[in-house]
Parts: structure tokens; C-alpha cells; sequence
């Protein structure tokens, strides 16, 4: 593959949104209809009907707009590649995009069926349902589509779609090549990404890559980040009684799981927030220029805490985007016994808890993960992986269950690479305002596998409101967003980078 050096002296790209916002406009009412016949095919990660079903909606789809595209077999769901013809002169562009979402519970939704797209207005009460037909006469910027994956991440493959077809429209030449890979199980934590990006090396190789996914900063300005935080998870269960006793025979007899995990969780955290465990923050340091990037992403730290309605933050960092540059240690979940109407008067049998563990370049998540077992066995534990034996119980009195959960490592682009110089740039010509950008975001996206194999920098521009519910009962696309990115895919893909 050709190898080109950027010098950035960036060719003037006559932007259609300048000349002709009706093209755009009508753009993004097709994008809306075609955005719903997306999200009526439900794409739970965890259904493989339901995989298979998006995989052949999106061969049409990219097949239509002269893609060449392979369903391309994991040791779990089937990944989803197209690209457009090779030109040997050309830098290649990698997209990145995943299909799949988050399981729905219906109940929780103000609507009958997440996979059925319903259209809202916001009003000072909350949210009033629109017609579609409206939209032929008002394309309101402001409404917004609620459905599962409209944001996270099936708005930002219609967003690319509709980009191309107003490049071919405009026979705007694209000066790269264009090779796009769709996960089918990036909810499910993608496990079958790193050997399969190992077997399809030779398909998948590019200059650079770039991921559509997330997102903007909540200031709602082009955003362009150059790294994610991994992610490890581990689950901790302590035992009392083999079964659960009455706790007016037992309450001052046996053990409470409860308490003694309680107990260690306070020990894994002094009262700053900040983890206590021996060697966690090792390998980390945060240089001047390095503070001066961070600081100059326009959080307000008033503005966050009320949106969260907490009154003092932890203080892992001095502010927010510092907060981000280290491993997070999160109780994601606690369980023991009945709670709520289902209370009972008994001593319980365990105590659960599930972490998750935010990795960064610097750390090592299967070390981090050993740093927590070191520090629960100082605490007097002993360490099975399994449910303990009665032999066991008797001859040990705190005894902790560790399962431990795979690997998804971060990455982090050096801010200086000249990739993310011409993203920044094409972002600010083509929305004539400064560039939001992020050194590393707190969530995960499965992008190492393709870093390690590929050897390749790469980059997350967000699509999405910040306001999205991703993952959560009605999750929502702003119109708006789906203008913000078409424009952004078209102007990506029209700018020369030399």
C-alpha cells in the first residue's frame, strides 16, 4: 500500500452545504427513512438471528452505492467489510462502525417498540410524538428519533451511506481509499476481534483509522478524540452460612458476606476517591503541554456536577479530563440477600460485587487485576475461583470467589499525528468553529486489536448528541446530528489530505 506523507497544505474542497442547504436538507429526510428501515430489524448482541438479519440489510445497502462487501466469519457473530475500488496511489481510510445493540427491555420505554422509530418533540413538560408527515413540510432540526441503536451505532452508518450519495451525486472525488468494517458484537465486548483482525490482516490494511462512534463533547461542537479508555471486569463474592439462617437465631453468630465485603470495598479506596490499592497509578505522568491539552476542552465543572446533582467530585484528577488520564476501580453493581417489599430477616448465604476496571495506555489490565487479588489476600482472604468446598469453609474465615473477566485494552494516538492534524482541521473548515479535542474519553470502543495488528494511528470522531440515552431505555438521535454527520462524512471524504 502506498504510504503518503502529509504536508497538509489542504486543497479548498467547494462545499455543497455552503451552496445548496436544500440538497443537504433533503439528504437527511431520505437519511430518516432510511434510518427507520435500519432500526425495525432488531440487533440485540446477544440474538444471532438478529445479527444475521443486519448483515444482510447492510450488504444491500452498501451494495447499492457500489461497495464490494464480504460477510467475513468469527469464532463468534460475522464481522461486516465493504470498500469501494482500490486505487494504488491513494492513502486508505479504515472505518470503523458496530451494528449490534444493547438488549431492550420494553417496559421501560416510553413507546410500544424500541425497534419501531418514533419521532419527539421536546416541550417544557418532556417529549411530545410527532408525525413523520410533518417532517415533508418542517425538517426541524431540533426533533428527535427514538429507537434502539438509532445513536450507538447504526445512526452513524446511515450518516456515511448518505455522505457517499451526495459525493456521487456531486461526482466528488474521494481521494482515499474507502474500506469499512462492522462489528456484530461490539455490545458483547467484540472477544472474537483480535484473531479475527489477525486472520483478515491483509483485508483490513490501511493508513489510518478512523471510528464513528460516541458522542460529541457536551458543548455540541465538532469533537475529535484520539484515544479510549480499555476495560477489565472482575466479580467478588464473599461467603457467610452455606445457607441463609434466621438472622434472630444467627445475627450474632455467623458471619454477614455483607458486611465483609463491604469492609474490603472501603479498603480499595481512601476518602478522596482515589484508589488505595499498592501500584495502581504506577507508569503514569502528566507533563505541562500534556495539562494544557486537557485543559483546554471546555468543561465546566459546575456545569457537570449539577447535571449529575453531586456536590463534590472525586479527586483521581484535579479536573474532569484529568480524571480520565488514570484506571478507574467502579462498584457497577452490589447484591446480597432480598431488598425492597422482598426483604428478609436472615444473615445471607453471600455477598456480591462486579467491577469494572477503566484501563489506559500505561496499564495493564490482567496486572491491575492481580494488584486487586494481592490487595484482597493482604485484607486476610483467601482466593478461590470457584463456589467454596465445605472443607474449604472450615478451614478459612473470609473467603472470596474471584472471576475475572477478558481484556479490552485502550489506546491513544500522539496528539502531534499528522492524521488527527487533518481531521482537525477538515472538521473546523467544514463547521467554521475550533475543534473540541480529547487526549483519551472515559468509554470503550474494540479498537486496539486493529492498532496492535495493523500498526496503524487512529482516531474517534463522535456523530451523536451528547443527550442520546445510548445504551438506556429511549435512546434518541437529534435530526440535527444526522446533518452534523453527513457533513462531517462528506467533507471527511472530499478533502485531500496531501
Amino acid at each position: 500500500m502506498k504510504k503518503t506523507i502529509l504536508f497538509f497544505t489542504f486543497l479548498t474542497t467547494v462545499s455543497i452545504f455552503s451552496q445548496d442547504t436544500l440538497q443537504l436538507k433533503s439528504q437527511v429526510g431520505h437519511s430518516i427513512d432510511e434510518l427507520r428501515e435500519f432500526i425495525a430489524i432488531p440487533n440485540d448482541a446477544l440474538d444471532h438471528a438478529d445479527i444475521n438479519r443486519n448483515l444482510t440489510w447492510l450488504t444491500k445497502a452498501f451494495n447499492a452505492r457500489g461497495f464490494n462487501s464480504s460477510i467475513l466469519p468469527t469464532e463468534g457473530e460475522s464481522l461486516f467489510f465493504a470498500a469501494l475500488p482500490m486505487e494504488d496511489e491513494k492513502p486508505t481510510l479504515l472505518l470503523y462502525m458496530h451494528f449490534d445493540g444493547q438488549s431492550v427491555d420494553p417496559t421501560k420505554w416510553n413507546q410500544p417498540d424500541p425497534y419501531k422509530t418514533v419521532l419527539k418533540s421536546k416541550t417544557e413538560d418532556g417529549w411530545q410524538t410527532e408525525s413523520f408527515e410533518d417532517l415533508n413540510e418542517d425538517l426541524n432540526y431540533d426533533w428527535r428519533l427514538f429507537g434502539r441503536s438509532t445513536s450507538d451505532d447504526k445512526g452513524p452508518i446511515i450518516m456515511l451511506l448518505n455522505a457517499i450519495d451526495l459525493l456521487q451525486k456531486n461526482n466528488m472525488e474521494i481521494p482515499f481509499n474507502i474500506k469499512v468494517i462492522l462489528d456484530g458484537e461490539e455490545e458483547k465486548s467484540s472477544k472474537p476481534l483480535p484473531k479475527a483482525v489477525k486472520e483478515y490482516r491483509e483485508l483490513l490494511e490501511a493508513d489510518f483509522l478512523v471510528i464513528a462512534d460516541g458522542p460529541v463533547h457536551v458543548s455540541e461542537k465538532p469533537t475529535l478524540v484520539y484515544g479510549c479508555r480499555g476495560i477489565t471486569t472482575m466479580t467478588l463474592t464473599t461467603h457467610g452460612p452455606i445457607k441463609p439462617q434466621h438472622s434472630g437465631h444467627y445475627g450474632n453468630y455467623a458471619p454477614n458476606p455483607g458486611f465483609l465485603l463491604a469492609e474490603l470495598l472501603a479498603s480499595m479506596k481512601d476518602e478522596n476517591g482515589k484508589v488505595a490499592i499498592a501500584g495502581y497509578y504506577d507508569g503514569i505522568s502528566l507533563d505541562d503541554p500534556t495539562l494544557e491539552v486537557l485543559k483546554s476542552v471546555p468543561d465546566i465543572a459546575e456545569t457537570i456536577n449539577s447535571n449529575l446533582a453531586i456536590r463534590t467530585p472525586e479527586k483521581v484528577g484535579g479536573f474532569y479530563q484529568e480524571s480520565l488520564q488514570y484506571p478507574s476501580l467502579n462498584v457497577r453493581g452490589l447484591g446480597s440477600g432480598w431488598t425492597g417489599d422482598k426483604a428478609r430477616t436472615i444473615v445471607p448465604a453471600t455477598a456480591t460485587a462486579e467491577l469494572d476496571l477503566r484501563l489506559v495506555p500505561e496499564t495493564d489490565g490482567n496486572r491491575l487485576k492481580d494488584l486487586v487479588k494481592k490487595h484482597i489476600e493482604q485484607q486476610g482472604f483467601f482466593i478461590t475461583d470457584t463456589v467454596p468446598t465445605k472443607k474449604q469453609r472450615l478451614e478459612y474465615d473470609k473467603i472470596m470467589t474471584v472471576q475475572e473477566g477478558p481484556v479490552t485494552d485502550a489506546f491513544r494516538t500522539d496528539l502531534d499525528n499528522p492524521y488527527g492534524a487533518f481531521l482537525a482541521n477538515t472538521l473546523k473548515n467544514a463547521f467554521e468553529e475550533d475543534v473540541v479535542q480529547i487526549r483519551i474519553m472515559g468509554g470503550t470502543v474494540p479498537i486496539a486489536p486493529f492498532i496492535n495488528e495493523l500498526q496503524i494511528p487512529a482516531f474517534i470522531v463522535p456523530m451523536v448528541n451528547p443527550d442520546n440515552n445510548q445504551h438506556s431505555p429511549n435512546e434518541n438521535l437529534k435530526i440535527g446530528q444526522l446533518a452534523y454527520g453527513i457533513k462531517a462524512f462528506y467533507q471527511i471524504l472530499s478533502t485531500s489530505p496531501n
